[in-house]
């Protein structure tokens, strides 16, 4: 997790609506969708949807959906990065509080901790309910009597760990990688 810091780029922008297959123009508004899938080793892992405004209001949300964002393309030529901040981070760990998947909440789980990490989020406490492991988290800036974000700990494995990271890393790049 050493190499999460700094703004984050997630995934690259295809440039083409996963709803209809048109090409998205410079300059249109787009939504970016994070999701779960299988890999070509028929392993699960994370990648990137774009669709165009029409696209997503029309079509079914995609299979494994964990967020999703708005954006917007980029003119030809332009070397950019689609960087998302802290509070995006933040939203996505928020959005999937009733995961019920295991993959989802050690996703979670990681975000939570790299979000910790950048001080976006502050440690009040551990909990112990019912042999769960729970951490309590308040975001940066958020009125002490605000409600807590609970995170149970997902008892991730070293090895399960170091694959969470290397998706993480494939999905949120810190900016110059």
């Amino acid at each position: 997790m050493a190499g999460i810091a700094g703004s984050y780029e997630l995934g690259r922008f295809s440039g083409v609506c996963a709803a209809t297959g048109s090409v998205i123009a410079p300059a249109e508004s787009f939504v970016a969708a994070l999701v779960d899938r299988v890999g070509d080793d028929g392993q699960p892992t994370l990648a990137r949807l774009d669709y165009s405004i029409g696209g997503w209001g029309s079509a079914e949300r995609p299979a494994g959906l964990v967020s999703f964002w708005q954006s917007t393309a980029p003119q030809p030529g332009e070397r950019r990065h689609i960087f998302v901040d802290d509070e995006t981070l933040l939203e996505m760990v928020q959005r999937m509080d009733n995961e019920d998947d295991a993959r989802r909440k050690a996703f979670r789980w990681v975000l939570a901790l790299a979000l910790l990490r950048r001080k976006a989020l502050r440690l009040e406490g551990i909990e112990q309910l019912d042999g769960v492991e729970s951490w309590l988290f308040r975001p940066r800036g958020a009125e002490e009597g605000s409600q807590s974000i609970r995170i149970a700990n997902p008892g991730i494995r070293d090895e399960e760990l170091g694959d969470l990271a290397e998706q993480l890393s494939d999905v949120i790049r810190p900016d110059g990688e």
